[in-house]
């Protein structure tokens, strides 16, 4: 068996927004192929690593033949004869080829997709799914945090929470979890038709609803609603993506939410409202990527899970500086913002380390690639954020993790209501 690297193509594809993006094959001597797609998120973080777009009027700017001629000329060149397996040494090895911060030079798309193929290539060469490949151990299958009703930077409305979803931890196993999470999508379809009108139905990036809702109260009451038109009530609970990085105003110091301009003081206290009528155990990213002492407040205060999105970036950098200070118990892994396969299971072996719970997410801009899901199971994470069940490139990832479930067997576990802390 040959794992070195013998040919490395790519080609611009399209994600689910018709956006295009990066797919990389890695092929081995062996002539083994491995293939992975490259996300892309609207709602980014300051911190994230930087994709690389062509800027042309093809695609409005948003081409990548950059990053693609990139990965033919000149990764291809440096990482040919590499072992595929040894992933840290070929991830070290993209980091310096790039030689920027922040991977902006060979673009962070260009590189991730080849350090996922890399991955992809040895697992398939040496007969193992990917999720084993990371990982022996791996045996922990994830509760779905199900984005129902989108707002935000995902939809059209003027709902500026940006995800409003269910945790069904109340679930046996995943695969009773993603029969609730239907019956709670369908019940939601119907109150939707039936106060806003069926164009209403619509949905938004991440499948999602995305109807004519401004207030946060209006959009979890309807949620709160479906839940309670079907008979697993007692086994959901409710988490928010407010993303308020993008309600910041840096010059007043404040959050304008709902026509108000908040103090972190008051948003903090608008959340303690919140908490005392819904069911929310997790909130992301409560207040902006720079607000430390909000985050720190918000972490002890509100005494539940708050995941750091663009807050911690899956940066093992910021995660050492915030995480010790309280600041967030949670991580939001998402491996283009960090660029490498290595780099993202560090941040995530970081966030175990401080007793934070990890919450892998897919990107809006996604693609069919499922790799999240052995990613997921992989580090026995606990949570997966994928969006709603209605858009097939979301629905890619909850079937791989219904496949896995079968190959689990009997040593599968669903998280439950462990999510947090699994095993």
């Amino acid at each position: 068996m040959d794992l070195r690297i013998r040919e490395i193509d790519a080609r611009e594809i399209l994600d689910c927004r018709g956006n295009p993006t990066v797919q990389v094959d890695v092929i081995l001597n062996d002539g083994t192929m491995g293939r992975a797609d490259v996300p892309a998120g609207r709602s980014t973080g300051a911190n994230e690593a930087k994709e690389l777009r062509d800027g042309e009027k093809r695609y409005g700017g948003m081409g990548v033949r950059k990053a693609v001629a990139n990965v033919k000329e000149i990764i291809q060149p440096e990482v040919k004869g590499m072992d595929a397996s040894k992933q840290r040494e070929l991830d070290a090895a993209l980091i310096a080829l790039d030689g920027t911060p922040d991977k902006s030079r060979l673009g962070a798309n260009a590189i991730l997709g080849v350090s996922l193929a890399a991955a992809r290539a040895a697992a398939n060469a040496l007969h193992m799914p990917l999720y084993r490949y990371i990982n022996v151990n791996a045996h922990v299958l994830p509760v779905p945090l199900l984005n129902l009703i989108n707002g935000g930077k995902h939809a059209s409305n003027d709902l500026e929470f940006q995800e409003f979803c269910i945790f069904p931890v109340g679930a046996e196993t995943f695969s009773e979890a993603m029969e609730i999470a239907m019956a709670v999508y369908e019940e939601l379809r119907m109150i939707i038709i039936e106060k806003y009108g069926k164009i209403a139905a619509n949905v938004g990036d991440e499948g999602g609803f995305a109807p004519p809702i401004i207030k946060v109260r209006e959009a979890m009451d309807n949620l709160v609603m479906a839940v309670e038109r079907t008979p697993y009530a007692n086994k959901i609970v409710y988490g928010l993506d407010c993303a308020t990085t993008h309600l910041y105003n840096p010059e007043t110091n404040k959050y304008t939410l709902e026509g108000n301009e908040l103090t972190t003081d008051e948003l903090l206290a608008f959340y303690k409202d919140l908490l005392k009528d819904y069911p929310i155990v997790s909130m992301e990213d409560p207040f902006s990527e720079d607000d430390v002492d909000g985050f720190v407040r918000a972490t002890k205060e509100l005494q539940i899970q708050i995941v750091g999105d663009d807050f911690l970036c899956t940066n093992p950098r910021l995660i050492k500086e915030r995480v010790p200070l309280g600041a967030s118990n949670a991580l939001l892994l998402k491996v283009n913002q960090i660029g490498t396969l290595s780099e993202a299971l560090d941040a995530a072996e970081l966030a175990y380390r401080n007793s934070c719970g990890v919450m892998v997410s897919e990107r809006s801009g996604e693609t069919e690639d499922p790799i999240i899901a052995d990613l997921v199971v992989g580090i026995n994470a606990g949570q997966i954020k994928t969006g709603a069940t209605i858009r097939g490139e979301r629905t890619a990832k909850y079937n791989r993790l219904l496949q896995i479930e079968q190959e689990l067997g009997s040593s599968a576990v669903y998280a439950g209501r462990n999510f947090k802390i699994p095993f």
